[in-house]
Parts: C-alpha cells; structure tokens; sequence
C-alpha cells in the first residue's frame, strides 16, 4: 500500500482508512486531536475529563467510519461528535470546576492558553507593556468564560476549531445567519470588555 501524503485532505485520508489504511488514521489523529482537546476543555473546564473526551471522539469515529461519506467534512463529522459529547458529560457532571486563566489547552507541557490561541503576539517591550500584556489576556480569558453558552460555543468552534459559519451552523443544528449573529455578539462582548485594551479590541473586528 502507498505512503499517506501528509499533504492529503482529511477526507481523503477517511476514505483510505475505510479501505483499510491505518496510517491514514494515525495521520488525522495527528492532525486534530489538539484543537479536538483543547475545544472539549474549554467546555469541559477538567483536562482529565477532556482528553478521555478526546479519545471518546476518535473510538466513535473508528466505530461509525463506515457511515463518513467522502463528499462530508471530516471537521464538521468530528466536531458533532465532540459537541455532542461534551453535551452528555455536562448533563452528568453535578459541578462545574471553573479554571484557571492559565490553564494550558493542552497536555503537554508547551501547550498554549485560550488567551495565546485568540491573542495576537505582542513584541517584547518593557515591563510596563508586558504587565499590560498579562492583565489583557486574563481580562480575555474572563470575558470568554462568562459568555452566554450558544454565543461561546460559536467562538470556540471558530477560533479553536476553526470552522467556518456553514460548518458551526452544521455542528450546532443552527442556522448559518444565527451563527454569524452569536460569533458577532461574542465579538461584542468581548470588545467591550477590552475596551481599556483599545488596540487589541481594534483586532476583533
């Protein structure tokens, strides 16, 4: 059997995996696993609880490939199961742990923040700027956290999933206008919660 191109389409890549390839699947888990995290964690708030998630969305994906169609996005195919998931969980889970503004997407020890995903880099400067830094990203970090559920699951589909409107509306069983509308409304939120960060609030427009 050929060598999986790394540069295949993930569709592409479920297809040869239904015919049996296993390093085609290797090669998606590779590609999605950590945005696939660190959306179950930022629903979730327990990375524990969200890697076991994680490797839930992969099983029922091994489960139900024989029910991906090739003309479907295996973005959009996973995210549903993910969503869906984290639906039961949250139904079961009797307390919510809130987390810290810190807390890593990921596992690993160089994972990246919600803050570092959806914040622009900022150039090294002096103390002053870096302490500003600092303080812009937790008031971030907070913002996103007590967004209205509907509007922060699109934000998080879109920044961590980067799924385009068409593909939230699919995931979330919504129209595509409402998804724009709630993306545009967590927009504002957040914009007016860095009000006091004028130059990064310009950058969500």
């Amino acid at each position: 059997m050929a060598a999986v191109q790394g540069d295949a389409s993930d569709e592409t890549l479920m297809v040869r995996y239904q015919r049996g390839d296993r390093e085609a699947f290797t090669l998606l888990v590779r590609r999605h696993h950590r945005p696939l995290y660190n959306f179950v964690l930022r629903q979730l708030r327990q990375p524990t609880v969200a890697e076991e998630v994680t490797q839930e969305v992969f099983l029922r994906v091994v489960q139900r490939a024989s029910e991906f169609k090739h003309e479907a996005r295996f973005s959009t195919w996973t995210y549903a199961i993910a969503r869906n998931l984290c639906i039961d969980q949250l139904r079961k889970a009797a307390h919510r742990r809130h987390p810290s503004l810190d807390q890593p997407l990921g596992p690993a020890d160089d994972a990246r923040s919600l803050a570092d995903v959806v914040a622009s880099e900022e150039p090294r400067g002096d103390a002053e700027r870096g302490t500003a830094t600092n303080k812009m990203r937790a008031v971030l970090i907070q913002a996103v956290e007590t967004l209205p559920e509907d509007q922060r699951e699109v934000y998080l589909l879109r920044e961590l999933g980067n799924l385009s409107f068409k593909e939230i509306a699919e995931v979330t069983g919504v129209a595509e206008n409402t998804a724009k509308s709630r993306m545009r409304y967590a927009l504002d939120r957040l914009r007016t919660s860095l009000s006091d960060y004028e130059e990064y609030a310009r950058a969500l427009r």
